[in-house]
């Protein structure tokens, strides 16, 4: 506490000494003024850690020290002091970004909770995380002893990202690597779970199928639709955005909306665009979607996008489902196109349904593979994080949204799948045919160690598109990647802390689905 510096000015700081004699004894160092001039003066010539400032002093008043200490010293904390309960003055002290507002008369015990809320959180704070975490890692470590189904598996899995951000600004680099180990755990188990229960699920023959992918509209949108239908409903689908990431974004979007349901359902496999996105506008599995747009799918090797045919098969899901509303569909893949939509965004009133496919994500994850700046920028999971809300802040989306919500719209937003970032490389051996993505691979003749991959030996059973009779298609699990023989150490050197999907992860397969009403 010796280090810890406070400038007090009030034109009655003698009436004060008890207050300051308490704060040195409690090892603070106290430098007092009784007006507001030489306040301004002593915040210059010295480092102070926190001031306490009478609002209410002759000559310079407080609320004008305020403004010019905060002018040249904008982090310093400033606690505004003051007898009147005024509105007008606490919303001018307020504005004026003050830390803290305490109405005389104080005691010492509220000095000294202001001193602790505003120099010492950070350290309460991490030792208060580490010991509630060290007592919630033995409870995780037990749930993950029993045998989970799928909704206790998506309850945990919330848990686990509450705890990774929270620890994320600890300096205690020991209590992470115990939080990482424990989440490699989680997804060594959710991998087998998915293993031992994925093909029953799109099979219907289980008790707990979860929603996915291709039941989401069903399950989720169209109970939605039928709520509002007298409302703007606006689906906006955000691709590649994972659990955490939505976390980050609904920090941002809460002071125009309720959050009315935050829950996650689970992608089908491949967690690639192609599939999970096609299925959630189609209401169709993969082999499905082939069989009745026969012109439209597209396979791994076929030339051309793969995410092009998504407004057509949604009209297709609406009228299947007896669904007669006007919609729009839109995609937005880059600035302009985002810009765009929002200055045309009145034209989206008169749709009762606005599907908007946001790619930023997406790209920000394909970027940081291919680019060393954005490598350097998003380089872990917290990293990652703090991109995207970068992003987010200054995007052309969260306008829309706001404009969402001075339109009462209803909002969804959603994904098709998460991302990991990939760490251990799993060999596998292919023909030339076989597909590049790195976290799962379809082909003939594959080769791989089996107790790294979730394998699918007949494409059938998993509803997905079969080129040739001994076509199979493997899943990379937990955080590993496929990586070739040949080049073995470049390619496991390039791609190895980059960002992928496609594969079985907790992150990749448990996703947001949220839905929202303007305040």
């Amino acid at each position: 506490m010796e280090n810890i510096k406070i400038l007090w000015a009030d034109d009655e700081i003698d009436m004060l000494k008890p207050h300051i004699l308490f704060l040195e004894s409690k090892g603070y160092q106290v430098e007092t003024t009784n007006n507001g001039a030489d306040a301004i003066d002593l915040v210059d010539e010295n480092n102070f850690d926190i001031v306490f400032l009478d609002e209410n002093m002759p000559g310079i008043s407080g609320l004008e020290a305020l403004t010019q200490i905060k002018s040249s010293n904008p982090s310093l904390p400033v606690i505004m002091i003051t007898k009147s309960e005024e509105e007008s003055i606490m919303e001018e002290a307020i504005g004026a970004k003050i830390s803290d507002y305490l109405i005389k008369p104080v005691n010492s015990k509220q000095i000294l909770l202001s001193i602790k809320k505003n120099l010492d959180t950070n350290r309460l704070i991490s030792e208060t995380t580490q010991v509630n975490y060290q007592s919630e890692f033995r409870n995780i470590g037990m749930t993950l002893g029993d045998r989970l189904d799928s909704k206790e598996w998506e309850e945990l899995y919330k848990k686990l990202v509450y705890w990774e951000t929270e620890l994320e600004n600890l300096e205690d680099e020991g209590m992470k690597e115990i939080f990482l180990m424990q989440k490699k755990e989680a997804n060594e188990l959710f991998g087998k779970f998915i293993e031992d229960n994925y093909l029953n699920w799109v099979n219907g023959v289980a008790d707990d199928t979860p929603v996915m992918s291709h039941t989401l509209f069903k399950k989720k949108i169209a109970p939605f639709l039928t709520e509002n239908k007298d409302k703007p409903v606006f689906l906006l689908l955000i691709d590649n955005l994972r659990y955490d990431q939505w976390k980050v974004l609904k920090g941002k979007l809460e002071n125009s909306f309720r959050v009315e349901n935050e829950e996650i359902y689970y992608s089908i496999l491949p967690t690639a665009t192609q599939y999970s996105r096609n299925a959630i506008f189609s209401g169709l599995m993969p082999s499905e979607i082939e069989k009745r747009f026969p012109k439209l799918w597209k396979n791994d090797d076929d030339e051309g996008g793969k995410n092009m045919h998504e407004k057509e098969f949604f009209a297709d899901l609406l009228k299947r489902n007896g669904h007669h509303i006007k919609f729009s569909y839109n995609k937005i893949t880059n600035l302009t196109a985002g810009k765009k939509l929002s200055s045309n965004f009145n034209n989206l009133l008169s749709y009762d349904l606005n599907v908007i496919v946001y790619n930023f994500v997406d790209m920000l994850s394909h970027a940081r593979t291919e680019m060393e700046i954005i490598k350097e920028l998003a380089d872990d999971e917290s990293a990652y994080r703090s991109l995207t809300e970068t992003w987010f802040d200054h995007s052309p989306l969260l306008e829309i949204m706001e404009k969402i919500a001075k339109s009462n719209g209803r909002v969804i937003i959603t994904t098709d799948h998460g991302t990991i970032r990939v760490q251990e490389p799993s060999k596998v051996i292919g023909d030339k045919n076989t597909n590049t993505n790195l976290r799962y691979k379809q082909g003939k003749n594959l080769n791989y160690n089996k107790k790294e991959v979730f394998e699918i030996k007949n494409p059938r059973e998993g509803f997905l598109p079969q080129r040739n009779v001994s076509t199979s298609y493997i899943f990379s699990k937990e955080n590993k990647f496929f990586a070739y023989p040949n080049n073995y150490n470049y390619y496991v050197g390039y791609f190895k802390n980059t960002f992928q999907h496609g594969g079985v992860s907790l992150e990749e397969v448990l996703i947001p689905f949220i839905t929202l009403n303007p305040k």
